[in-house]
């Protein structure tokens, strides 16, 4: 994979759109600048930083910008932009913003999977670990992602490393990524979440990592 010409591609789009947007618009906008971001971060640019904060103050917007109650991909592309981006202000921010739409005891496990990764982020690991075992006893909800999370929680070394050879090896074998970038960023999110909680172990080495 060619990153940075793809990278430009994304940011071209970005910068492309004329106008007054609408919900779906400022969405598309921050998957192409999420996009940006992880082409620039797979070819080892600092560049990339700059590009997930445009995308997580985008899907921000769009929450704002009439999106439904359920559509927890904004705040879980806010959450993942924003530490990926290391940008902490608003990696609080938006954890604590998510948690008060309700994420943690929604109905849906997309958003308490929301949820779970708004607590790991402000450091309330026990409360996390509660919402991921809930999530690991679903049959709607992949079960190596909610494994990672409850691991992370309870500080399971041994079990975190086997459930994240299983997310990278899913992003290995998939058919589609969003905005065609074929980045395993669940597991660069999921091990940014767990360096915090005291686990620093290194993800494999992948095609789809950097």
């Amino acid at each position: 994979m060619d990153w940075i010409p793809f990278a430009r591609e994304k940011q071209h789009r970005y910068e492309e759109q004329h106008g007054e947007l609408d919900e779906r618009g400022i969405v598309r906008r921050g998957n192409a600048a999420y996009a940006a971001g992880l082409g620039l971060l797979m070819a080892g640019d600092v560049e990339a930083g700059e590009w997930f904060r445009r995308a997580a103050a985008r899907w921000r917007e769009s929450w704002d910008a009439g999106a439904a109650p359920d559509a927890w991909g904004r705040p879980i592309g806010a959450l993942k932009a924003s530490l990926l981006a290391h940008d902490e202000p608003r990696v609080e921010e938006y954890a604590r913003w998510t948690l008060e739409l309700g994420a943690a005891t929604a109905p849906s496990p997309i958003g308490r999977y929301a949820g779970t990764l708004a607590l790991l982020a402000l450091g309330r690991s026990a409360e996390a670990r509660h919402v991921a075992e809930g999530l690991r006893g679903r049959n709607d909800f992949p079960r190596d992602v909610a494994d990672a999370l409850a691991f992370i929680s309870a500080h399971d070394v041994i079990g975190y490393v086997e459930s994240m050879d299983s997310i990278v090896a899913s992003f290995e074998t998939r058919d589609g990524y969003l905005e065609d970038a074929p980045v395993a960023d669940t597991a660069l999110v999921l091990h940014e979440l767990a360096r915090r909680q005291g686990i620093d172990r290194p993800l494999r080495g992948s095609s789809v990592l950097p």
